[in-house]
């Protein structure tokens, strides 16, 4: 039975989208701590959209992927190596999560809940961006581990 390959990302591309990530993240708990409410919940819409795309179509078709890939890689010298698409999806899915609790509660009308959810999503960008640190990478590999997840990261194993 031929198994296909699995997609394979630069790392360097969702480094570069989380540094994006948590540029809007960051203005998103700034406009929320300055009472601008609507303009953070507009911001943070937008941004669970893009975390809805890059964990349904995958990281490698993120739109900020296509944009390492068509203005960013080009200028840069190949990558030593590749890396397994799963965990970046997989971290795609987590801040997706994160964002669409805080817009639900934000909403709803629960206060600070937007800029609670975008101050933890921004944590999680910033490490990724700036240490190459990927908490959904991490939380994916642990659940492979502990048998939760298949190593393609598509079923659920133990539910």
């Amino acid at each position: 039975m031929a198994t296909t390959p699995r997609p394979r990302l630069d790392p360097r591309g969702p480094r570069f989208g989380a540094a994006i990530t948590a540029s809007v993240l960051l203005t998103v708990v700034f406009l929320s701590l300055i009472g601008a409410s609507v303009a953070a919940v507009v911001l943070l819409a937008a941004l669970t959209a893009l975390f809805a795309w890059g964990a349904l179509a995958g990281a490698g078709r993120h739109p900020y992927s296509v944009l390492f890939k068509k203005f960013v890689r080009p200028r840069l010298a190949p990558p030593t190596e590749l890396e397994d698409a799963a965990p970046p999806t997989f971290a795609q899915g987590v801040g997706l999560a994160v964002t669409l609790v805080g817009l639900i509660l934000g909403l709803a009308g629960v206060p600070d809940a937007v800029g609670i959810a975008a101050a933890a999503a921004f944590v999680a960008a910033f490490l990724n961006a700036v240490f190459d640190y990927c908490l959904g990478c991490q939380i994916y590999l642990l659940l492979v581990r502990f048998g939760v997840l298949n190593r393609g990261g598509r079923t659920l194993e133990n539910v």
